[in-house]
C-alpha cells in the first residue's frame, strides 16, 4: 500500500543541496520535464523577485517524491513566475508524475489555477502548445520542408525580407543577447501592444520586471536567457527575449516596431533566430500556445498540456468569479468567452499581489469589456482626416 502524501511548504533558499541534486536529476531524465521553466535555476531565480513564491516538497514517508513551484495571491495558488510561466507541474521522476488532482487535495487551497499544465491532469480543459522539432540536419534542412510544404508563405517572407532591406537598408541579426536596455527597449514596446489591445499590462506591476533583468544576468552552463534582435540599416526593428536549456530554445516575449508590420520583422527575426541557434546544437523551438497564424507554418510537434482552476469545494464564489461574472455581463455570453476571461483574470491576480491592485486590474479590464462591446455593437466608426 502506497505511503500518504505528505507536503512540507519551503522558501527556495531553505532547500537543501540533496533536494537540489534530485531535482536537477529529475529535469535531465524526465522528458515531460525538458522545459526551461522547470529547471531548478528558474524556480532560484524567480523565487527572489516574485512575491509569495515557496516550494511545495512532496514525501511519501521520509523519501522525496516530487516539489512543484508556486506563489500565492490570498487563498489562491498559481505556478511561480505566473502569468509569465509557460509550462508548468510537479517536478518528480517520469515514472512517478503526481496529478493536479492530487497537488490540489495535499496543498488545500481556496483556488488552484494552472494554464499550462503538464503531467497527469482530469480537471479543466486540453490546450495546445506547438513546436519546431530539427533533425540533427538542422535549419537549412528544417526550411527546406517547410519551403517545400509551404511555398507561397515562405516566399512571401522572402519578399517581407526584401522589402524591409529596400526601405531601411541592409538587415543585420545578432542573438545571445544579455543588455539590460535592450530588455527595457522591448517591455516598453510591450507595454504600448498591451495599451492598443486593451490588455493588462502585465509589466506595470514591477516584479514581472524585475525577472526578465534576474534571468538575463543569471551566468549557467545549461541554462539562460537572452535576446535577439534585427537591425534594418541604422533602425531597430525586432526584438525576442528567450528562455533555454539543454537543447530547448523557448520564444518568450517578441516585440516589433508596428510601423513595419507589413514587412513580418517579429517573423523573420524569429527564422534566423532558430538560424543562429541550430548552429550552436539547439534542436527543439518551442512557439508557446497554438492559434496565431503563422505558427502552423513553421511548427512540426504538438504538446498537450491542461488549463485548470480547481476550487476547494464548498465555497462561495471568489473575487475572481465575480470579476469574470461581471466582464461577461459586460461583453456577451458563451463558454469560449468565459475562458478568455479568466485568463484575464489570472493574468491581473497573478501579476498584482494586493487586493487593491487586483481591483484596479479588474476595473480597467471591465472599461475595456464595456468599451469593446459597445464598438461592436455599433459598428466601426467613420473618421475625419482633416
Amino acid at each position: 500500500m502506497a505511503e500518504t502524501l505528505q507536503v512540507e511548504i519551503m522558501k527556495a533558499e531553505a532547500m537543501d543541496p540533496a533536494a537540489v541534486d534530485l531535482w536537477r536529476r529529475w529535469t535531465l531524465t524526465n522528458p515531460a520535464l525538458a522545459s526551461p521553466y522547470f529547471r531548478w535555476e528558474f524556480t532560484e531565480i524567480a523565487a527572489r523577485v516574485c512575491p509569495g513564491a515557496a516550494v511545495a516538497v512532496f514525501r511519501r514517508g521520509e523519501r522525496i517524491v516530487g516539489f512543484f513551484p508556486h506563489q500565492r495571491r490570498g487563498g489562491a495558488v498559481q505556478p511561480l513566475g505566473a502569468p509569465m510561466n509557460d509550462y508548468h507541474g510537479v517536478i518528480a521522476a517520469e515514472d512517478e508524475m503526481l496529478s493536479l488532482e492530487a497537488v490540489a487535495g495535499v496543498l488545500n487551497p481556496r483556488r488552484l489555477n494552472v494554464p499550462s499544465w503538464v503531467g497527469p491532469a482530469q480537471a479543466g480543459q486540453a490546450r495546445g502548445t506547438v513546436q519546431v522539432a530539427m533533425s540533427e540536419p538542422g535549419y537549412e534542412a528544417w526550411y527546406a520542408e517547410r519551403r517545400s510544404t509551404y511555398g507561397k508563405y515562405f516566399k512571401d517572407k522572402e519578399r517581407a525580407r526584401r522589402s524591409l532591406e529596400a526601405e531601411l537598408g541592409p538587415i543585420r541579426v545578432e542573438a545571445g543577447l544579455r543588455d539590460p536596455v535592450l530588455v527595457d527597449r522591448l517591455i516598453a514596446l510591450k507595454a504600448a501592444q498591451y495599451r492598443r489591445s486593451g490588455l493588462h499590462d502585465i509589466f506595470a506591476c514591477g516584479w514581472t520586471r524585475d525577472l526578465l533583468h534576474a534571468l538575463m544576468l543569471a551566468r549557467h552552463e545549461d541554462f539562460g536567457a537572452s535576446m535577439a534582435v534585427m537591425h534594418a540599416g541604422d533602425s531597430l526593428v525586432a526584438l525576442e527575449f528567450s528562455l533555454h536549456a539543454g537543447r530547448h530554445y523557448h520564444f518568450w516575449f517578441p516585440a516589433y516596431e508596428p510601423r513595419l508590420a507589413r514587412c513580418s520583422p517579429g517573423i523573420l527575426l524569429s527564422m534566423d533566430t532558430m538560424r543562429l541557434a541550430a548552429a550552436d546544437g539547439f534542436r527543439v523551438f518551442d512557439f508557446g500556445f497554438e492559434g496565431e497564424g503563422y505558427k502552423k507554418y513553421f511548427v512540426n510537434a504538438r504538446q498537450t498540456v491542461r488549463e485548470a482552476v480547481v476550487i476547494r469545494p464548498g465555497l462561495g464564489r471568489s473575487l475572481g468569479e465575480a470579476a469574470v461574472a461581471a466582464l461577461g455581463g459586460a461583453g456577451g455570453r458563451g463558454q469560449a468567452l468565459r475562458n478568455s476571461l479568466r485568463r484575464r483574470w489570472s493574468t491581473i491576480e497573478a501579476c498584482e499581489a494586493s487586493s487593491l491592485g487586483q481591483l484596479r486590474g479588474a476595473a480597467f479590464a471591465l472599461r475595456s469589456a464595456v468599451s469593446k462591446a459597445a464598438a461592436k455593437r455599433n459598428g466601426p466608426t467613420r473618421v475625419a482626416h482633416v
